[in-house]
């Protein structure tokens, strides 16, 4: 070793990411420099290396979230928590005693199955406003109900036409409901919406940065560019300090992108700073199950589910083409069966050469589509705390509106990897909590209608958040290993998260997180 490093961590069990021999490792510059035991340490160490005893602690590559949204999400996570509430008259209540904000009521994380079935509406929540404007978004993130009075501040009083697949619904007269489809109709409220001033958006930023590190994060790939300036709030942080997670963020290409605007996304890839870049494109080639937006082969039990997010398909393939052509990978949010066919079918196009591409979500996905991820190189991306929002005997609103059939397919993080898929695993944060450990068991122990399906092993659930991750990121060189010139993205638990039972690894301590070199959670 030329230089002394700048940490050592001793006495530690290194998972690589599988058992290795190794009880120690060497950090400088923000890069793995050595492995070994810890009889090395003393000949590693100089003046001002900083030794950390992990006292037996497990060291594993550092946890990346492969699909979450940390910057956009905390425009989203404002207000009042709905996330608890099972019924109307629970979500009455809640929002009765609701803390508002410049004189709104604001909500997120509201269960769809809390209508129990009813079209979503504002009346069943006008009397508990006294007038007040409100707008709760739903867990989903890709739909919201507006109260009257919020309808009213924004000028919608009829249908509108998107050029994605979004929807102000309506009742048989033409009056809005308050229930907004998709981006594009949730959007219209932004401009009336209480601003966040910038000062909070960061602090609130590095505070959740923080909490995530803590639970063995060391790094995301952000499926988002946000608003108001990401680029310039991360370099803000970047300038007073670190980053307490690595971030790679993928802006998004939205139906009837110019290839003027397709070339902007690809100039954007070369902005960076030490710890986050731009690095892909994300698409959506439909919604949510519950929304009635998945793209769906045969048509939910409500008739709904036979469109794409693009009105043309041909026009989706056609961007990923461009960028495909320009080195940029992609990743395509794609839940229904339909959404996944067509995603496939685009990169089969593609010739097997150029950037990786990825799908996220996959909540349904017919045996026939399983071995082609693997065959064209697809990254299979799953979010497995999802299966929390339904329930195993099916009554949920997600596997009412699919059916049986597709509803025994739900979630098939076990089939991809066996189909030999490369399957990258996160949480999106915040349609569920960030918590890695959380991530890693649910992968093991999956809940609701996946309950049946078997789960990950726990060497699959780590290879998902560190090896496979990587992979995803086109980053198999750079991250996911405990090895001499890889970053010094590290994580140490005080079990071991491959061999302990799936529920004491969601509460295991976190020893330490180690991101780009730097400490970022000691316990």
């Amino acid at each position: 070793m030329s230089a002394a490093p700048d940490l050592v961590l001793a006495d530690a069990r290194v998972r690589d990411p599988e058992p290795s021999r190794h009880t120690a490792v060497a950090v400088r510059d923000g890069l793995i420099t050595a492995v070994g035991d810890d009889t090395d340490v003393r000949a590693w160490r100089g003046p001002r290396t900083e030794v950390v005893d992990l006292a037996g602690a497990t060291l594993t590559p550092g946890l990346t979230d492969a699909h979450s949204h940390p910057v956009w999400g905390l425009e989203m996570f404002t207000g009042t928590d709905l996330s608890a509430v099972t019924d109307l008259d629970g979500l009455r209540a809640a929002l009765k005693g609701a803390e508002r904000r410049d004189g709104w009521v604001l909500g997120f994380g509201l269960d769809h199955n809390v209508f129990a079935g009813r079209p979503v509406h504002h009346e069943l929540i006008e009397d508990v406003l006294d007038g007040a404007p409100a707008f709760l978004r739903l867990y989903d993130g890709h739909s919201a109900l507006a109260s009257a009075a919020a309808l009213a501040a924004a000028g919608i009083d009829g249908p509108r036409a998107f050029a994605q697949r979004s929807e102000v619904v309506c009742d048989t007269g033409g009056r809005p409901t308050g229930h907004l489809n998709e981006h594009a109709a949730m959007d219209l409220m932004t401009p009336v919406l209480p601003a966040q001033p910038y000062a909070e958006r960061r602090d609130r930023l590095v505070e959740l940065l923080s909490a995530m590190a803590a639970t063995g994060l060391t790094g995301a790939h952000v499926m988002d560019l946000g608003g108001h300036d990401v680029p310039g709030l991360l370099a803000a942080v970047e300038a007073d300090g670190d980053l307490p997670l690595r971030l790679r963020l993928a802006p998004w290409c939205m139906p009837g992108a110019s290839t003027e605007e397709l070339d902007e996304l690809v100039r954007l890839q070369e902005r960076a700073g030490r710890l986050w870049r731009i690095g892909g494109v994300k698409f959506f080639m439909d919604g949510t199950v519950e929304g009635g937006t998945a793209w769906l082969e045969h048509a939910d039990c409500h008739g709904q589910g036979t469109d794409a997010f693009w009105p043309d398909p041909a026009a989706y393939t056609a961007a990923v083409r461009h960028l495909h052509r320009a080195g940029v990978g992609t990743a395509t949010h794609a839940i229904g069966d339909a959404a996944v066919r067509h995603v496939l079918d685009t990169v089969e196009t593609l010739g097997g050469t150029g950037p990786r591409h990825r799908i996220e979500h996959i909540e349904t996905v017919p045996d026939d589509q399983l071995g082609r991820f693997a065959a064209l190189g697809v990254v299979a991306s799953m979010q497995p705390p999802h299966t929390a929002y339904t329930r195993a005997d099916h009554t949920d609103e997600w596997s009412r509106r699919l059916g049986e059939e597709r509803a025994e397919r739900a979630w098939r993080c076990r089939d991809l990897r066996e189909a030999g898929a490369t399957l990258a695993l996160g949480s999106d944060w915040p349609i569920a909590h960030y918590d890695a450990r959380q991530v890693l068991a649910t992968a093991r122990s999956p809940r609701g209608a996946a309950s049946a399906r078997p789960g990950l092993t726990g060497a699959m659930a780590l290879e998902g958040m560190t090896t496979h991750a990587a992979l995803a990121a086109g980053e198999e060189h750079l991250a996911g290993r405990i090895a001499p010139g890889y970053r010094a993205d590290l994580t140490a638990f005080a079990v071991d998260p491959v061999d302990a039972p799936a529920d004491e690894t969601a509460g295991a301590p976190v020893r330490l997180t180690v991101a780009g070199g730097r400490i970022t959670w000691r316990s």
